[in-house]
């Protein structure tokens, strides 16, 4: 699961409302409304104001997308994932990208800068000389990556995997390199129960970027799930923890993928005990060597989270397996303790 994180600023605009009378002042009252309730971190209340900023604009002949891009922002820091989604779907579709060019200049009488519209600051220019300097132009970035980017987010935190999935492969047939993306793309694969392309899907990012630990651990998870598989899975686990020493899940999954199905490997034991002994003990002392293989990954385990109880009961298995009395009673201590801390 994808945590929405939006860190993109909402500039206060000095943009000249070209309107006049009652819609200029409805224009004004709901611009500085929605500001403030943004400033004062009041998302719900800022996300419609600003669309009715758009709303009022676009009713005058001005279809200034900015204003429903900030609405979609509001909602999605609101958490109203609906309202936020419809709109940053509408904005792609339109084709926005964020993209403007401020025009300002500076009033002489005054040293005030401000910003105008296209026509005007060119009539200026031309008619007003004596009256206005600094005449500057500036282009905003693109946000067309981060509408993407939102919308996937927003998709997958709602579990519309599906949905998710199609903007995400919309978005990299246009940023074929948004290394944000291709982690969701995995992430939706993975959602959508599509296993073999997220596993494919990693070892295209792996390739690309071969230090990642994470990536890396979720191969091998995947791997280890395929018994055909499991040594590659190893491998893979092994990589994670070489790139990320304090990686408590990899450990985890390695001591459980060189141990393999233990449950399978005792009822094959037990059913040999009698009938076939010799038999029994080869399995008996394969099973014990797993395990010794496994001890040195636990260890690291329970290293990296000292009080995980699922830790701690795995490896009081592992030392009672591998004869290690001692160590296995300090595990059995160690798990009354934390099983007493959690029933408080």
């Amino acid at each position: 699961m994808k945590k929405l994180i939006l860190g993109m600023a909402i500039v206060a605009s000095a943009f000249v409302f070209a309107q006049k009378g009652d819609v200029n002042a409805q224009l004004q009252e709901a611009n500085k409304t929605a500001m403030d309730a943004y400033n004062a971190k009041n998302y719900a209340v800022a996300a419609p104001k600003f669309m009715e900023v758009y709303n009022l604009l676009k009713s005058n002949g001005q279809d200034n997308k900015v204003y429903m891009y900030y609405a979609g922002l509001n909602y999605a820091l609101a958490n109203d994932y609906p309202q936020a989604s419809k709109i940053y779907t509408d904005l792609i579709n339109s084709g926005y990208t964020g993209v403007e060019t401020t025009y300002t200049a500076k009033d002489n009488k005054t040293g005030q800068v401000s910003s105008y519209d296209q026509k005007t600051w060119e009539i200026l220019k031309k008619t007003a000389s004596k009256d206005y300097s600094d005449f500057k132009t500036q282009q905003s970035p693109s946000v067309e990556s981060d509408l993407y980017e939102t919308l996937a987010t927003i998709l997958l935190n709602t579990k519309k995997n599906d949905e998710a999935l199609a903007i995400i492969e919309k978005g990299l047939a246009k940023f074929p390199n948004n290394a944000k993306l291709k982690e969701y793309q995995g992430t939706a694969l993975y959602a959508s129960g599509k296993t073999d392309q997220f596993m494919q899907n990693l070892k295209d990012q792996l390739a690309k970027n071969p230090n990642d630990a994470t990536n890396w651990y979720n191969l091998g998870v995947l791997q280890s799930k395929n018994p055909a598989t499991v040594n590659e899975a190893i491998t893979s686990l092994q990589k994670a923890i070489e790139l990320k020493p304090d990686f408590g899940n990899a450990y985890q999954n390695l001591i459980y993928a060189v141990i393999g199905d233990d449950e399978k490997a005792v009822n094959e034991i037990n059913a040999l005990r009698k009938t076939k002994p010799d038999e029994a003990t080869k399995l008996i002392e394969a099973r014990k060597d797993r395990f010794s293989k496994a001890l040195p990954y636990g260890e690291k385990w329970l290293q990296a989270m000292p009080n995980d109880l699922t830790a701690v009961q795995t490896m009081k298995d592992v030392y009672n397996t591998t004869k290690n009395t001692a160590k296995a009673n300090e595990m059995k201590a160690k798990e009354a303790e934390l099983q007493a801390k959690q029933a408080k």
